[in-house]
């Protein structure tokens, strides 16, 4: 029969977890690198090193691994510190119920995965009173063991001398309870069961009665299968959601006919016993196996999905704080409103508040004049070199409204995306910022500066409010979470910040800083003035050595005496690229102003044991452009004028429009009205597309044709196919 849990008082014995070295190993395997990158990033993170300044200046020591590389192997090693975790626990567990062998102990420290892990476990752990509980304290485990071997000779009566039953029939009935427990909690049979789920499974999601109507916005799982294995995982998100809102039913399971006949092979005995036998079979698939696994096979689909959807938001997100920048223009900013009147603010070049105004463009007659006098005044006063904004209500009309004016065809006048502009006005960072200022106004200052600098502003909010996610809400948020941080970390940091100038919520992301140094940054800033000299951070307060190491290369001092503080050459390598310049004969900064000089450096003459042809590289390329930006430039972009609402759009309309969000289903492109279109996966091209990620990227600039409008439910098609 198959084993029973104990009640057997073995030797407890366990040899001791992976050590660090098999971790490496299973990491390397897994990701197919080489054991010695694996430790040297393992050790470098140990030893308080950050992701982007392991990417970026200890290339040598990883093979030059990028912080995907990186971020990958830290989470492996989680993971597998994770499973040691559990199985620490385990042994635990056994030993204290004096349930641990040696073979236990040799099958649970092999385990390779928390699912095998939990499998070896299951007959052993502590349960509830259960049915197969029960008719063991009734003395039928040896009956149980009997129909389960198939024996013939023995009358049923010859096992029950001990037991405490009524009758044969709750014998028999007791019997059974015990082999389908024993069957559920076999790791072979569970193993099977899952391949089978994975091969076979369906998700079938139909309507729940009577919740027709509430949940009409499902309508497409109303009826609705296909193979679970490999529905999209947005689809998987939508049918979870709608089944969470009581409004789906779900079933993920193979057809029960090809799991019984699985179980059936690996148990069922002909013989004497086989009815009752076949009986305990079905039993165990359909009230413990079935639901065991289905609730399994429903978690690894869901993780699946909410990967599939974190990892959509982290590339819109990245695509987005890597936006092209205005730059450091003059602008006058407005966030558009009917009846409350436009916001009106001015910004210099390097984002500070001027002034601020409300307009009412709007209202026509006098109102409009003054608005218009107004709009004047403030480009003239303040030399106003670009107009942004915002693009939610009344957006467009405003637009048009600065457009009439003809200010001049140098200043460029755009809208921008003001998703999560609200957030910020009213988040502690504005009131810390402007708090002297209306929420209001705060919004229209963070249009305009998210106009010149993109990524300086939109990490002032959280990634979540930035509206391009795909079924951001239903996935699990500290994965989430932990995932576009990592974004935002290396966009801030592959950009690189400048010192006297940046926010504290910018420089809290700069490689390692964090919320303290980084308000301890602009603390001494404000009390001593601008830093002169990237070595001066060391005189803020607990800004150690450690922390100078990390942070020092991602910041920039463009007004340092020493050049290489505005370029992304870390400090240790000054003295490397000053005996550069020394072979040369020149200074180190008519080195920078020589771009035949530095294209003649011979960089094999200064390899050396911690100094190899990747870093090299990498210095070259900033002495040849110091404190490059890695973001495009900016291109101006106009929607068509005559477009203002739904109503205006008829189907077959070319049209100017901006990418503004990517799923795996297609991308969303707004075409200069209040509702973005929906560019299905299969109208992004005249080919196959896998990938909408392929085709297009955040804020790209497209035409789209209008397929089909849906005013009822405000929803607009458009296609790129045959689109010139």
């Amino acid at each position: 029969m198959l084993a029973p849990p104990g009640r057997l008082k073995l030797d407890p014995f366990f040899h001791n977890r992976y050590s660090a070295v098999m971790h490496c190993s299973t990491i390397a395997a897994t990701l197919d690198l080489t054991l010695q990158q694996v430790q040297n990033t393992l050790d470098l993170l140990n030893s308080g090193a950050t992701t982007p300044f392991i990417a970026r200046y200890r290339k040598e020591a990883t093979g030059s691994l990028d912080e995907v590389a990186i971020a990958a192997i830290e989470d492996q090693f989680h993971k597998l510190e994770e499973i040691d975790k559990r199985r620490r626990t385990i042994v635990e567990s056994l030993e204290k119920n004096e349930l641990l062998s040696n073979e236990l102990a040799r099958k649970i420290e092999a385990a390779a995965t928390l699912t095998e892990l939990e499998d070896i476990y299951l007959p052993y752990r502590p349960k509830r009173k259960t049915r197969a509980l029960i008719a063991r304290a009734k003395g039928l485990e040896e009956l149980g063991g009997a129909i389960y071997e198939g024996q013939e000779n023995l009358p049923i009566s010859s096992y029950l001398k001990n037991a405490t039953v009524a009758d044969t029939e709750e014998a028999l009935a007791g019997a059974r309870d015990i082999i389908a427990e024993n069957i559920a909690e076999h790791g072979p049979t569970r193993d099977a069961l899952r391949q089978l789920f994975v091969k076979e499974g369906r998700i079938v999601s139909t309507v729940v009665k009577k919740m027709e109507e509430q949940g009409n916005k499902y309508k497409d799982y109303f009826d609705w299968q296909e193979p679970a294995a490999v529905a999209p995982g947005h689809r998987l998100l939508a049918m979870f959601r709608g089944e969470r809102e009581k409004v789906l039913h779900l079933s993920l399971a193979p057809p029960p006919d090809s799991s019984l006949r699985l179980i059936a092979r690996l148990h069922l005995k002909p013989g004497r016993w086989q009815r009752e036998l076949s009986s305990a079979i079905e039993d165990s698939y359909k009230r413990l196996l079935g639901p065991s696994l289905e609730n399994e096979f429903s978690a690894n689909l869901k993780s699946r999905a909410e990967d599939e959807a974190i990892e959509v938001f982290c590339n819109n997100l990245r695509q987005l704080l890597l936006a092209p920048p205005l730059g450091q223009k003059r602008v006058l900013a407005i966030d558009p409103g009917y009846r409350t009147g436009a916001k009106v603010v001015c910004l210099d070049q390097n984002g500070r508040f001027l002034e601020t105004t409300t307009i009412f463009p709007t209202f026509g007659g006098a109102r409009k004049k003054e608005a218009e006098n107004e709009i004047r005044r403030l480009v003239a006063t303040h030399a106003i070199e670009a107009v942004g904004i915002g693009n939610g209500t009344a957006g467009r009309e405003t637009e048009m409204f600065i457009r009439e004016l003809r200010l001049g065809k140098d200043i460029v006048i755009t809208m921008v995306n003001e998703d999560g502009a609200s957030i910020y006005s009213a988040s502690a960072i504005a009131r810390e910022e402007f708090g002297d200022q209306d929420i209001t106004v705060r919004g229209a200052i963070s249009i305009g500066r998210r106009l010149q600098d993109p990524l300086a502003e939109l990490v002032k909010i959280d990634p979540k409010s930035i509206g391009v996610g795909q079924y951001q809400h239903d996935v699990n948020q500290a994965k989430l979470k932990r995932a576009l941080d990592r974004v935002v970390e290396h966009c801030v940091n592959s950009v690189g910040v400048e010192l006297n100038s940046a926010s504290a919520a910018l420089l809290v992301h700069v490689a390692g800083l964090g919320t303290t140094l980084a308000h301890n940054i602009i603390d001494y800033r404000n009390e001593n003035g601008p830093f002169g000299n990237r070595k001066e951070l060391l005189k803020v307060s607990r800004l150690g050595n450690k922390a100078f190491e990390q942070c020092a290369g991602f910041l920039r001092i463009r007004t340092s005496t020493n050049p290489l503080d505005a370029s992304g050459v870390h400090p240790e390598r000054y003295p490397l690229v000053e005996t550069m310049a020394r072979d040369l004969g020149v200074s180190v900064k008519k080195l920078l102003a020589s771009p035949a000089l530095i294209d003649s450096i011979d960089l094999d003459r200064y390899t050396s044991d911690s100094v190899g042809l990747p870093t090299l590289k990498d210095i070259v390329e900033e002495l040849a452009k110091p404190g490059r930006d890695p973001r495009q430039e900016y291109q101006n972009f106009r929607f068509d004028e005559s477009i203002h609402c739904m109503e205006d759009l008829q189907e077959g309309m070319i049209l100017p429009a901006i990418i503004t969000n990517i799923t795996r289903f297609g991308a969303f492109a707004d075409i200069g009205i209040k509702q973005d279109g929906l560019i299905h996966i299969s109208q992004l091209a005249d080919r196959f597309v896998k990938d909408p990620g392929e085709v297009v990227k955040l804020g790209q600039q497209v035409k789209v044709r209008v397929e089909q409008i849906d005013n009822i439910r405000r929803r607009i098609s458009l296609s790129m196919k045959n689109v010139k």
